[in-house]
């Protein structure tokens, strides 16, 4: 616990349960993963807030952290050994807490396995390319007179779509009938679409009646509700 208290980003952020394990994010789909995942598995947890728009995250407190200047990121006092881990990439840090927990990722080889590819699969192509979109069609890009940037990720974004589409057909989740850390890493990703990029028309978000399907059953979930909001809003 004394490396835990010493380390400079409880400077910038004070823990007032420094037992549990710290998440340092914010509500975008990276982070709503993990604040989702740590709802679903029960592990207590303080939630502090990075505020990007303030370059929080370019803060030394926080690069000592992350020194990728990314949300999210976690420490937690009571990592491997007893000791204290400090973790970032919010695909690394579902994984993390998968083992902690003992769920949400199958203890059968080929299951587990089946399970990493499809969270490689969100963290190498459908993340970074619905943020591409996002980019070109609702923030800094949207002013770009040159359309064929935008055109080149609605293309991609919706192969990928249609791939997942075809991967829920018959299916309640990406894994079948047991819920994953898969979902929980691409389904936020979706609802931004949907929320974040205003991109539902865009896309034909409505054409792909799975994802639509399994993206409604995973927001009625209580711990998704609860983790979509964390950490909260200053008041």
């Amino acid at each position: 616990m004394q490396q835990f208290n010493g380390h400079p980003i409880a400077r910038k952020w004070p823990a007032q349960f420094p037992d549990w394990l710290q998440l340092y994010s914010l509500p975008t789909p990276n982070g709503i993963k993990v604040s989702v995942m740590l709802e679903e598995v029960g592990i207590p947890y303080e939630a502090h807030r990075v505020d990007i728009q303030a370059n929080d995250q370019f803060s030394p407190e926080f690069l000592a952290l992350n020194p990728n200047n990314k949300i999210p990121a976690i420490l937690d006092p009571h990592g491997p050994g007893g000791q204290p881990l400090a973790l970032f990439e919010s695909g690394a840090i579902l994984i993390y807490l998968a083992e902690k927990s003992g769920q949400l990722l199958p203890m059968d080889a080929m299951q587990r396995y089946e399970t990493l590819q499809w969270l490689m699969w969100q963290m190498g192509g459908a993340g970074p390319m619905f943020g591409q979109v996002g980019f070109f069609h609702r923030y800094a890009g949207k002013d770009f007179e040159d359309k064929r940037p935008l055109q080149r990720y609605v293309n991609e974004a919706k192969r990928l779509l249609g791939v997942l589409d075809q991967r829920l057909q018959g299916r309640a989740w990406i894994m079948g009938s047991d819920y994953t850390i898969a979902d929980i890493a691409v389904l936020p990703w979706i609802r931004c679409l949907h929320v974040n990029y205003d991109a539902g028309e865009l896309l034909s978000l409505q054409d792909y009646k799975n994802v639509q399907r399994t993206l409604a059953a995973w927001l009625n979930r209580p711990a998704v509700q609860r983790g979509l909001n964390m950490p909260p809003a200053p008041n």
